[in-house]
């Protein structure tokens, strides 16, 4: 197995994770047991209540935590303004000495996330507010002076300092869209997530080619990650070939936490620590 495979806690911050108190205690027993990251989900509607705020809760595992990485899985940025989620970013990595990674995508309605509040739905506009909100987003970080009017967002900003730390940006996918692989290449990682499977060591390795057609270099370190369940603390077995998924390219494996199942399992699985070969 790649020694560099590395493993996450991908949860929603709602339902029995909607205490924010919660978060940090899961994501500082995460540390201790020898998990990589913890990554958040980005809602503002949900079914199951309570829901704390991502940003708000990463900033305070921040703060608890020393070595994981940490970020939202996603955040949309059509719904939210690049230029808040370039200062909420910046604010997070800084608190974390580094150790930010800002997962983003186009979002989803399902829940009402953004026709609850008159947000556009349409996805060619989401995927347009994305694709110039990345721009912004990368600018401000950059610390350049940015004169920006475009269909979605108009910018003026004066030049100043960069930031200390890069932050990377991976870029969700629920396809394999060549627009969406196009978008991928020009981050630092994909999160394909499919919603109505678990992905396979082919898929992987058909989005690993795409990403090359489309211009990813052989020898640029670039992050796939996988989410699904593959921890022994569940109560049913599990058969997943992490093996395999990462003989096909991926490199963050993500036990996925799901807020339906009892707080006591998920912590858990939690403390059991990374799934192992």
């Amino acid at each position: 197995m790649n020694q560099n495979l590395r493993f996450g806690i991908y949860l929603p911050p709602f339902g029995p994770f909607g205490d924010p108190n919660v978060l940090v205690e899961l994501a500082v027993r995460a540390e201790a047991a020898g998990w990589d990251g913890v990554f958040l989900w980005d809602h503002v509607v949900t079914d199951t209540m309570p829901i704390a705020d991502p940003w708000t809760s990463l900033a305070a595992i921040a703060n608890a935590t020393e070595s994981l990485l940490l970020g939202p899985t996603v955040t949309p940025l059509a719904r939210r303004r690049p230029w808040i989620v370039a200062r909420q970013a910046s604010t997070v990595s800084r608190l974390s000495r580094g150790r930010l990674v800002v997962g983003t995508g186009v979002g989803v309605d399902e829940s009402g996330d953004f026709s609850s509040f008159g947000e556009p739905t349409d996805l060619a506009i989401r995927s347009a507010m994305l694709t110039e909100g990345l721009k912004v987003m990368r600018a401000m970080w950059a610390g350049t002076a940015i004169r920006h009017s475009g269909p979605h967002y108009q910018v003026n900003l004066a030049a100043t300092e960069p930031e200390p730390h890069r932050i990377p940006v991976w870029m969700a996918s629920s396809t394999d869209n060549p627009r969406v692989i196009s978008r991928a290449v020009g981050c630092d990682g994909i999160f394909p997530n499919p919603d109505d499977h678990e992905l396979t060591p082919e898929e992987i390795a058909h989005i690993r080619r795409e990403l090359h057609r489309a211009g990813l270099s052989t020898d640029r370190p670039f992050d796939i990650g996988v989410r699904g369940n593959a921890s022994p603390a569940w109560q049913e077995d599990k058969n997943v070939d992490l093996k395999g998924l990462t003989e096909a390219g991926m490199t963050w494996w993500l036990e996925s936490l799901i807020h339906f199942d009892p707080l006591d399992l998920s912590m858990a699985v939690v403390d059991a620590g990374p799934p192992r070969m």
